[in-house]
């Protein structure tokens, strides 16, 4: 017992000790050290937390604004619902995550008059899933939109509506949005009349248009839209609505430049579908008004129906062939579109393309790239393409099933010879990258 007394009286006289001195060590430290505090997420700038959650998913956002009465406070802050994207799909038709009918709810009731921003990204072909974007926008009466975007991944979509519902709810937002400056209505039953409402309502801030595949659209109707809405500059439809008034009324002095045009030629059906032809002359008062233009034309047409096309100049920048084309038409492609910067040639059949391109080469002297699928081109052809192009061509995409060897060169040498007048690395592709 003694001696455990006395082991007991040693650790607290030692323990004593120790706590004499240990503040002496502490000072030392001090002078060295900073005492680092946990840091106080309440009390953050809410300038900081409105950028943190502009990066949030909104899940993510509403789950983060229940942390505190100051995070729920940025949560509903006008500047963090200027812009929305509305998902809309059926549960049982797709396993991507949609808006919560409740959080529609709640958007529309507290921060419409917010939205300047929208878009509405439908993920399944369902009518269910179409008719919720139109009951939403015919909703939006207090907001005044600047972007307007009806982006369906799967077709029908709101094609499968009811023209006058889709009409009604899209007619809400261009009556109340004075300010519309884009507006994206690709494959939509848009057609003229409510193409009027937009242009009495927003001619003098429109610059962006796109409306490919919307079948009840006359020529009329888009040519309304180019004498009204002098500002647009950039312009997306189907070739059926291209005209010569159109391209004239986009060349007059009230115009603005136009900086993009986007054409689409699409057959449904071979040899149902007859296609006018453009004038040159309307083509060379379009180009001496915007000479710096992006001219892109996509053509899914079947052979036979390319005979209207490419039989004089025209300045398209930009060439797509998704189907099938035929050596006749590329040889004419390289004698009619000097201003060609893209072309990509999706297939083109078992004839050698070799003179086609040579030709292309010579008569195209903007072309920076290029990409050819189920076509076939002979080695020494194309080493003699690329060598004419030379450094210019900053996108060379080309599948390894389309060179044929021939004497000259081999597939194993064909890389270093392209390579060597590219001025880079380069190989054949074993996919297709566009």
């Amino acid at each position: 017992m003694k001696r455990g007394r006395k082991n007991t009286e040693a650790n607290s006289s030692s323990s004593e000790e120790t706590t004499e001195k240990e503040p002496k060590r502490h000072k030392v430290i001090d002078k060295k050290t900073v005492v680092v505090q946990s840091p106080d997420w309440a009390n953050l700038l809410q300038d900081i937390i409105l950028q943190v959650f502009q990066y949030l998913p909104l899940l993510d956002r509403a789950h983060a604004s229940q942390v505190c009465r100051s995070w729920n406070q940025v949560f509903h802050m006008p500047d963090l619902w200027r812009c929305f994207e509305f998902e809309l799909n059926q549960p049982a038709t797709s396993y991507l995550r949609a808006t919560h009918p409740e959080l529609i709810k709640q958007i529309i009731k507290k921060h419409s008059n917010h939205l300047q921003y929208v878009s509405f990204k439908v993920v399944d072909s369902s009518k269910e899933s179409a008719e919720a974007a139109c009951d939403i926008l015919s909703q939006l009466v207090n907001c005044s939109l600047k972007t307007l975007g009806l982006i369906s991944t799967a077709r029908p979509s709101f094609m499968d509506l009811p023209k006058s519902h889709f009409i009604s709810a899209l007619t809400v937002v261009f009556v109340n949005s004075k300010s519309l400056s884009s507006l994206k209505i690709d494959d939509t039953p848009v057609d003229d009349p409510s193409l009027k409402v937009l242009v009495a309502n927003n001619s003098d801030t429109l610059k962006l248009l796109k409306m490919s595949s919307c079948p009840h659209v006359s020529p009329a109707g888009i040519l309304c839209v180019a004498d009204q809405c002098h500002g647009l500059r950039e312009l997306a439809l189907n070739y059926h609505l291209l005209s010569d008034e159109l391209l004239l009324a986009l060349s007059s002095e009230k115009h603005v430049r136009l900086e993009h045009l986007r054409i689409d030629v699409v057959s449904e059906n071979p040899g149902q579908t007859q296609f006018h032809t453009i004038q040159k002359s309307s083509w060379d008062a379009f180009i001496k008004h915007s000479p710096k233009v992006n001219l892109v034309m996509y053509f899914f047409l079947y052979e036979e129906e390319f005979d209207p096309f490419f039989r004089y100049e025209i300045p398209v920048t930009h060439l797509y062939f998704g189907r099938s084309v035929s050596k006749d038409v590329l040889g004419r492609v390289g004698m009619t579109c000097p201003r060609l910067v893209e072309l990509v040639v999706c297939a083109n059949g078992l004839r050698p393309l070799d003179e086609e391109l040579i030709r292309i080469a010579e008569r195209c002297k903007y072309l920076s790239a290029v990409g050819l699928g189920e076509c076939e081109v002979s080695c020494s052809a194309f080493v003699e393409f690329v060598k004419m192009c030379g450094g210019r061509l900053s996108q060379l995409s080309i599948m390894e099933e389309v060179l044929i060897p021939d004497q000259k060169y081999s597939l194993e040498q064909i890389h270093w010879e392209v390579s060597k007048h590219l001025g880079r690395v380069w190989f054949p592709d074993m996919m297709p990258t566009w």
